[in-house]
């Protein structure tokens, strides 16, 4: 098979990623986009059949280094190849290079996502990096079944506190722009509450419009009284879903409106046919040791783990975090620098 590179049009690389069996929602166009609000660059690399369809790809996200040192290139949950495919892996890398280079490049760093166990990333010129942008494990939750039988999957104490929040009324909303205000006063609520980072309200404003008017997205939001308690940000792409941002009032905790809207979250991205729901994001442990210390640990994504275990899902870990070196002294200062931030 032999392949042309080309830049496909944001609408034919959408298509692309949402028919590939990798689809997820950082490779879409409108991550893109979004990404260069908050100054990155975007590009798209792809390989076209003789038909023209796309074959494989990956949308490359760039930023300058400090010191103009050039750029370093970054591919989430990319490239979408066929790993078992060695003639198409080799195509695309090449094909990678030869972009990235003419950006003066560094390094890219990719984290291709999970089921990927079998592959060895060296093979390609990769080495395993010492830092991970996403999270390397996460909360699968299948949504193949009834409603009934997701929930029998939870545990006590989750289905409990689902039932809590409507026996105590809280009302459920697909929230529009209008309610982004409220929203974002409950993520800097719970940033400060919680101890950990939180965007600017206005990324959160072009998180919605990039993919809520499209229907990949919705915000829901649980209030009482006219006062919103929580709320959650779902996305959805083919017959995947993920759950990347949440947030919840020390108000009224006690009619748990934070469950009420993550259940919603996941009746929401079923209805739409996604048969997973990602809760995005646990402590890079293995299970045994996730139980063992989830009761005594707050730090990191413990606190967000003893909420999230509930659910009756599945911890998985992805393939973490590969960098392909074009300048080894520029990577060597990089690996330093990480090393110093521990």
């Amino acid at each position: 098979m032999t392949y042309q590179t080309i830049s496909p049009s944001p609408d034919a690389w959408d298509a692309f990623v949402e028919t590939h069996p990798r689809a997820h929602l950082l490779q879409t166009s409108g991550w893109g986009v979004l990404k260069t609000t908050f100054g990155w660059q975007a590009e798209r690399i792809a390989l076209a059949r003789d038909d023209g369809s796309l074959a494989a790809g990956v949308q490359v996200l760039y930023r300058p280094l400090p010191l103009h040192l050039g750029r370093l290139a970054y591919a989430p949950f990319g490239p979408l190849v066929d790993w078992t495919d060695d003639a198409q892996v080799s195509a695309l890398r090449d094909a990678i290079d030869r972009a990235v280079k003419r950006r003066r490049t560094a390094l890219l760093k990719i984290e291709p996502g999970y089921g990927l166990e079998s592959v060895d990333f060296t093979r390609w010129g990769f080495r395993l990096s010492p830092q991970t942008v996403q999270p390397p494990r996460s909360y699968l939750v299948d949504l193949t079944a009834d409603e009934d039988a997701i929930l029998a999957r939870m545990n006590q104490g989750t289905r409990r506190n689902i039932r809590k929040s409507e026996r105590f009324e809280v009302a459920i909303r697909e929230g529009t722009r209008d309610d982004l205000d409220s929203f974002n006063a409950l993520m800097q609520e719970t940033g400060a509450r919680d101890a950990f980072g939180v965007h600017a309200p206005r990324y959160y404003e072009h998180v919605y419009e990039r993919f809520v008017p499209q229907g990949r997205g919705v915000l829901l939001l649980g209030s009482y009284g006219g006062q919103d308690l929580a709320g959650v940000m779902v996305f959805a792409l083919a017959d995947q879903a993920w759950y990347l941002y949440g947030a919840s009032s020390e108000h009224e905790r006690q009619r748990m409106a934070s469950y009420g809207v993550q259940w919603a979250g996941m009746q929401w991205a079923k209805a739409r046919g996604a048969r997973c729901y990602d809760m995005v994001g646990v402590p890079d442990a293995d299970v045994e040791t996730l139980e063992a210390q989830f009761t005594e640990r707050s730090d990191g994504l413990w606190g967000v783990y003893r909420f999230k275990r509930g659910w009756g899902g599945t911890v998985v870990r992805g393939a973490g975090a590969w960098d392909r070196v074009y300048n080894p002294l520029i990577y060597a200062l990089y690996r330093f620098a990480v090393a110093r931030a521990e």
